[in-house]
This record gives C-alpha cells, sequence and structure tokens, in this order.
C-alpha cells in the first residue's frame, strides 16, 4: 500500500485535493466551517462543521459530483500573502479558522490559496490548478472531535485520495479493495474466532471456540520450541502492586499507558494495577534464590497476559487493543553470553518464520533518541555499551539490518523483526531487548567464578510477539485460510445423501477424531452443492464427500479448499498422508 507522505508529489496533489473537496463542500453547504485538511499515510482528510448535517454514503457521492464539475472548470490555484489582522477579519466568522490565526505570531504574513471562488488559509505548497485534481475518490467519512478534544465539538471527517492518471487511481482502489477483503475484523467474524462487546468494554476482545483453538495451538507450539532451547515457562499475575512498577520505572515511564491503579479498604496501605508487561515479576522471581554463575543463563519464558489503556481511536481488532497475549521472555546471562544468547534467540525466530512461509522480513536495530535522552532512563556508558553489542552481533551474523533512532524501549536498545505484510505494511512481530538497567533496579547477582556477587544482563524477548497480533497477522497473510495444522477446524464430512450415508461418514469423522483431527459432521438435510459451497465459505481446508462407491470400498473422496479438483483415497492410506501433513506444520 502507498504511503501518500512518503512522496513530495502525492502529498501535494492529494492537499490540493483536500482543498478542491472543501471548495465542492462549500457550495453545496454555504455555511460550512473548516478545521484542518492534512495529507496522512492513507491519503488527505479535512474536519468540517456542517452544522446539523450528518453526512451519510449518499453525500459523498453528492460531493465527488461537484468535485468533478470544479476539476472539469479547472481554476488556477493562487498564492497571495495577507496580514494577520487582514486575516483575521477576513474569516471572523469561521472560529476554526480564528482558532489557527490568533495563535500566530504577531507581524506574521499568512498565506492564502485561491481557487476560484473559495479561499482558503494554507501553508502550501499546491499543484498549479485544479483540473491536475481530477482523479480523486472519496474513500470514508467519520466524526472526529475538533482538535481530537472530546470535550470539543465532533466535525465530519472526509477521508479521499488523489492519483496523477485515472490507472494509478484504479489501481489504488483495487488494492484498497483486497485490503477490505484481509481486514483481520472482517475475517476474525465471519470464521467466527473473536468478538467484541460494549457491555464488556472497547478493546477487550473475547475468543469464541474457533478463535480460542487457534491460541491455544500458537502458545503450545511456541512453547515446545523454547522448552526444546532450554526455556523454563512460569505464570504470574495479572495485576500487580504499583510498588513493583515504580522499581522498574515503568510508574514514570508507563504510567499514562496503564490502567488506573486500585485500592480498597482492605488493604489501605497498597494500590494494585493491571500489568502493562510481566519484566518486573520475572526479576522478582530471579532474584528469589541465589544464582551461581554456572546457573546462567535462565531462561524464563511466559505467555502472559497484559494490560494497556490504548486510546480509543488506537483501537485495531486484536493487532491493537487493551488486554493482549505475549509470548515473552527473559534470558538472565553473563556478559560473556550476551552474543550466543541473542543468535540462539535470532535462529529460533527464522526457524518459526520458515514453519510459517514468511520470506519478506528486514531487521532493524532500534536506538535511543539521542536528541530527546529523557525519556530514556540510564546513563550514557550503559546505551553506548549495549547499542554497540547489538550491532557488533548483527554483523558477526552477516544479517543485514538498517538502524533507527528513537524506537528503543526506554530501558534499552533492541532488534526489532519488521515482517513485510500481503498488503505492503511492514509489521514488527519479533523483538530482542538488551538490558543493563531493570538488572541495576532490582539489585540482581549471581556469585561469579571468583566468588564475587555481580550482575546479570537480562535479554527481553518476543518470537510471535502477541499471539494476538500474530493471529490478525495471520488472518490478513492467509485471508482465513489458516494453514491445516492451525486450522480450528480442519476436516468436515458431507454424506452425498444423509439418509444412506451418514452411518459411514460418522466413523470417518469418529477415526479422525480418535487421530486427534478436528473433524465434523455435515449431514443437514440440505443439498450437497449447498454443503459444500458452505464448508467453502468457512475455509475449512479438507471436505471429505462419501457416497456409495466410498461406502462400498471402504474409501473416500477429498475435496481441498480453494479447488474444484477431488482424488479418492482408501481410507487408511488418507489418514496416513492426514497425520503427516499435520505434523509437518506447512
Amino acid at each position: 500500500m502507498i504511503n501518500f507522505t512518503e512522496n513530495k508529489d502525492l502529498e501535494t496533489l492529494n492537499h490540493s485535493c483536500a482543498h478542491m473537496m472543501a471548495h465542492a463542500i462549500q457550495h453545496i453547504w454555504p455555511n460550512a466551517k473548516f478545521w484542518v485538511g492534512p495529507v496522512v499515510e492513507e491519503g488527505f482528510y479535512y474536519d468540517v462543521d456542517l452544522g446539523d448535517v450528518t453526512l451519510g454514503d449518499d453525500d459523498l457521492k453528492k460531493i465527488e459530483k461537484e468535485m468533478k464539475k470544479i476539476a472539469k472548470d479547472g481554476k488556477k490555484i493562487v498564492r497571495h500573502e495577507i496580514s494577520k489582522e487582514e486575516a483575521l477579519q477576513q474569516f471572523k466568522d469561521d472560529p476554526y479558522k480564528i482558532d489557527l490565526i490568533e495563535r500566530m505570531p504577531e507581524g506574521t504574513n499568512i498565506s492564502m490559496y485561491t481557487q476560484g471562488d473559495y479561499t482558503d488559509l494554507c501553508r502550501g505548497p499546491h499543484v498549479d490548478n485544479e483540473k491536475l485534481c481530477k482523479n480523486f475518490k472519496l474513500i470514508k467519512h467519520s466524526g472526529a472531535y475538533w482538535k481530537g478534544d472530546k470535550n470539543n465539538k465532533v466535525l465530519q471527517r472526509i477521508y479521499g485520495v488523489c492519483f496523477p492518471t485515472p490507472e494509478e487511481l484504479e489501481a489504488h482502489l483495487a488494492d484498497l479493495e483486497e485490503a477490505k477483503q484481509r481486514d483481520h475484523r472482517k475475517l476474525g467474524k465471519e470464521l467466527q474466532m473473536f468478538m467484541f462487546s460494549v457491555s464488556v468494554g472497547a478493546g477487550l476482545p473475547m475468543y469464541l471456540p474457533n478463535g480460542f483453538t487457534v491460541r491455544r495451538l500458537l502458545a503450545d507450539y511456541i512453547m515446545d520450541k523454547e522448552i526444546a532451547q532450554g526455556y523454563l515457562h512460569v505464570c504470574t499475575p495479572n495485576v500487580v502492586n504499583t510498588k513493583l512498577f515504580k522499581i522498574s520505572g515503568h510508574w514514570d515511564h508507563y504510567k499514562d499507558d496503564m490502567f488506573p491503579a486500585m485500592t480498597s479498604e482492605k488493604d489501605p496501605e497498597n494500590a494494585y494495577a493491571l500489568r502493562p508487561m510481566n519484566c518486573p515479576e520475572h526479576m522478582i522471581m530471579f532474584k528469589s534464590k541465589l544464582h551461581s554463575y554456572r546457573d546462567l543463563p535462565v531462561r524464563i519464558a511466559e505467555i502472559a497476559n497484559d494490560f494497556r489503556f490504548e486510546a480509543s481511536g488506537a483501537l485495531t481488532g486484536i493487532e491493537r487493543a487493551r488486554a493482549f497475549t505475549q509470548n515473552d521472555s527473559h534470558i538472565f546471562c553473563r556478559p560473556d553470553q550476551i552474543a550466543s544468547e541473542i543468535k540462539d534467540v535470532t535462529k529460533l525466530i527464522l526457524d518459526v518464520y520458515k514453519d510459517f512461509g514468511f520470506e519478506k522480513y528486514s531487521f532493524r536495530l532500534s536506538l535511543r533518541d539521542p536528541e530527546n535522552k529523557e525519556k530514556y532512563f540510564g546513563h550514557d556508558e550503559l546505551w553506548e555499551k549495549s547499542e554497540a553489542e547489538l550491532r557488533k552481533v548483527l554483523k558477526e551474523m552477516e544479517v543485514p539490518f538498517y538502524e533507527a533512532e528513537g524506537e528503543a524501549a526506554f530501558y534499552g536498545p533492541k532488534i526489532d523483526v519488521q515482517v513485510r505484510s500481503a498488503l505492503g505494511h511492514d509489521v514488527t512481530l519479533s523483538t530482542i531487548q538488551l538490558d543493563y538497567q531493570l538488572p541495576e533496579r532490582f539489585e540482581l547477582e549471581y556469585v561469579d567464578s571468583d566468588q564475587q556477587k555481580k550482575r546479570p544482563v537480562v535479554i527481553h524477548r518476543a518470537i510471535l510477539g502477541s499471539l494476538d497480533r500474530f493471529i490478525a497477522f495471520l488472518l490478513e497473510e492467509t485471508k482465513g485460510v489458516l494453514p491445516l495444522w492451525l486450522s480450528p477446524k480442519q476436516v468436515v464430512v458431507i454424506p452425498v445423501a444423509p439418509e444412506a450415508h451418514s452411518e459411514y461418514a460418522s466413523k470417518i469423522v469418529a477415526d479422525l477424531k480418535a487421530m486427534g483431527v478436528r473433524a465434523s459432521l455435515d449431514d443437514r438435510n440440505e443439498k450437497l452443492g449447498y454443503r459444500i459451497r458452505e464448508a467453502q465459505t468457512s475455509k475449512t481446508p479438507i471436505q471429505i464427500v462419501v457416497g456409495d462407491n466410498d461406502v462400498a470400498n471402504n474409501a473416500l473422496t477429498v475435496r481441498r479448499y480453494g479447488s474444484r479438483d477431488q482424488a479418492t483415497f482408501a481410507c487408511e492410506d488418507f489418514y496416513k498422508a492426514l497425520r503427516e501433513e499435520i505434523a509437518a506444520k506447512k
């Protein structure tokens, strides 16, 4: 997908189109008042006050029709400047423009752009004339609080896109339609995987049986991988005393993103909070016993529930929610073990990506912003040391990477693996963070070979990231056609004539279930074609159709999702092939 802010020519064209849209709106609603109309990653928008009018889809068509007239007329877009006093006079009836103007320094000349009978306050730049904006489309509309403040009036926000040629516009609209079909929120609803309810709360997903099956399988999959590498799995509470977050530094650096603290008359001396991450609890676990240098590394892992009070506007299905589950781990190691541990984690990440067929990814070394050090804690020496160590490991592994300042965690630099999605977005799935800070704050120690107590180093790492975001990513990558081993419904058995073939079909279902296959029977009194189509709609990977010949020959006829082809197998041959395919996790 195109990022409209990354191409200056496209950005200028879209900003000019936003003005042309405002021009059309003023023709239709002469009393309209305009706030701002910026270019954003997905195109442009303009926030408009239309009084008592609430826009509908038909209104967008009306605006588009007027925009086409204006574009055909092709008025030039002319820049001129006026004084602040003149601007205040010219826009005296528009409180939104007055708000902008009053915040400008005294003595400032203010740039204006006029196109035909419409003039707008703007810094520019713009294209030469409105005819250049003719290849546009209005995408959607929504409400938006003025200045993003919920105490202010709700304005009408209209989104659109504009391109130099009609071919580019059509290609982009096709991409948007493809994105709509891949949206995990749409797929999650269709496949009955998860749901939300205002009664439960915004951003708090509830997993239905199909979705929970996928979560359980993913959790088992990654835990098995971790156990093979010597990880020890634990379980820690979701609610924690706020004193712990004050020690870790999360209270100072992360409090605004946490749910409010809770107190009770039963325990007035203490306050508790839902944890935004589980690092502090793992620190306490490590500290609970004395460790020798021979014990290290200690690899603690958890499938952990965490909670962050994300802004309502940032919530995006299960990709970004207020309750989520992390595939988290903390490796406590000696300084001389850092390189080998990070290499092992990186190999685990690449092993997982191979299993899921991820081929388009890049490594990002996320560093502290040297111009904004107050965002982070710790001193320069530790930051420089940890950044250098991560850089060195990546070079030793000959992994191509790029660096990004300002993307570090507040306690340390990290390696982020950016996976390119089918829609062209870079999604952070896996992270490796090097941390000297929390061992200091929690006074962690181990006894070294010289019998002296020393600080371990902590490597924070998540392979799948959050299970929720990983599921969202998989749904969008596969359009909901999950790999066979992960599909919540693996096989559906469909008797051609339920009254004649259900007994045989039921035996096949029982055989499959005994093998651990998630199989079901569809012997409803519906036409065969209808039942096959419904199995395809539900994206069940394998459909087994049984009729007279299958019953007579102890066989079954198999169709794969998305294919019209079918093949007949002896039951035992099919069972053997199916077991092998599921076990291979491909």
